[in-house]
C-alpha cells in the first residue's frame, strides 16, 4: 500500500504537470496570435493611432525608465508620420497617481503636440487598455507600443478583442543603465508576462468588462 507521503508527492507532481501544461499552451496561443504582427521601428506599417501602455510613475510624477522608453518610441512613430495620434492608456485611479498625465507631460516636454495626445485613465491592465481603445475611443487599427518582452501578449490581446493591431517594442531598458548586466526588472517582467498569458486568455474568453465604464 502506498504511503501517504508517496501519494502526496504523486498528487503534487500531477498538479505541477497540469499547471505547466496550461501555462505552456497559453503562452503558445498568445504568441501564435501575435506572430507576423510584430515589427522593428523602421518597418512598422501606418495606423491612425498608437496605443502606448502605461507603466510605473514615480511619486514625483516622473515616468519610470521603462515608461519613458515606451513614450520616446511612440514619439518617433508620431514624428515619422507612422501614426497620427497617441492614445496614452494607464492607471489614474488614485489622486496622487496618474500614469496618463505623466505620460502626456513627458511627451509635451519632448516636443509632442498636445492635440495629438489622447488620455485614457482606465487602462488598468493590458486587456482593459485594448478593450477601451475599441469601445471608448473607437479605435480599429492600432500600433501597440510597449517593451519587447510584453509585446507579443499586448498585440495578441488587441487582436483577440478585434483590433487590427501590430506592435513595436523597446529593448533599450533590457540592460542596466551601466550596460553590463540584464536589468532585473526586465527579467522579472518577462517571467510575470508568461504567467499572465493564462489571465489574458481567460479575460478574452469570458469577455470580461473593463473595471471602468465605457465612457471617455
Amino acid at each position: 500500500m502506498p504511503s501517504p507521503l508517496s501519494v502526496s508527492a504523486g498528487v503534487l507532481g500531477a498538479g505541477l504537470v497540469g499547471v505547466t501544461t496550461v501555462l505552456g499552451a497559453s503562452v503558445g496561443i498568445v504568441r501564435g496570435a501575435a506572430a507576423g504582427h510584430l515589427y522593428p521601428l523602421d518597418q512598422v506599417p501606418y495606423a491612425p493611432v498608437a496605443l502606448v501602455l502605461g507603466a510605473q510613475v514615480y511619486p514625483s510624477g516622473r515616468p519610470s525608465r521603462f515608461l519613458r522608453a515606451r513614450l520616446d518610441l511612440a514619439l518617433l512613430l508620431l514624428q515619422r508620420g507612422t501614426v497620427e495620434r497617441l492614445l496614452l492608456s494607464g492607471d489614474a485611479q488614485a489622486p496622487e497617481y496618474d500614469e496618463p498625465a505623466a505620460m502626456r507631460d513627458h511627451l509635451i516636454d519632448a516636443g509632442a503636440p498636445a492635440d495629438r495626445l489622447v488620455l485614457d485613465p482606465g487602462g488598468l491592465d493590458t486587456y482593459d487598455s485594448c478593450v477601451r481603445a475599441r469601445d471608448v475611443f473607437g479605435v480599429q487599427r492600432v500600433v501597440v507600443v510597449t517593451q519587447t518582452y510584453h509585446l507579443p501578449r499586448a498585440v495578441a490581446t488587441a487582436r483577440l478583442v478585434g483590433l487590427d493591431a501590430v506592435g513595436v517594442g523597446d529593448r533599450t531598458v533590457r540592460l542596466r543603465e551601466d550596460g553590463e548586466a540584464l536589468n532585473e526588472p526586465w527579467a522579472r517582467g518577462w517571467v510575470r508576462d508568461q504567467v499572465a498569458c493564462v489571465k489574458t486568455l481567460w479575460d478574452v474568453g469570458t469577455h470580461r468588462r473593463p473595471a471602468l465604464p465605457a465612457s471617455p
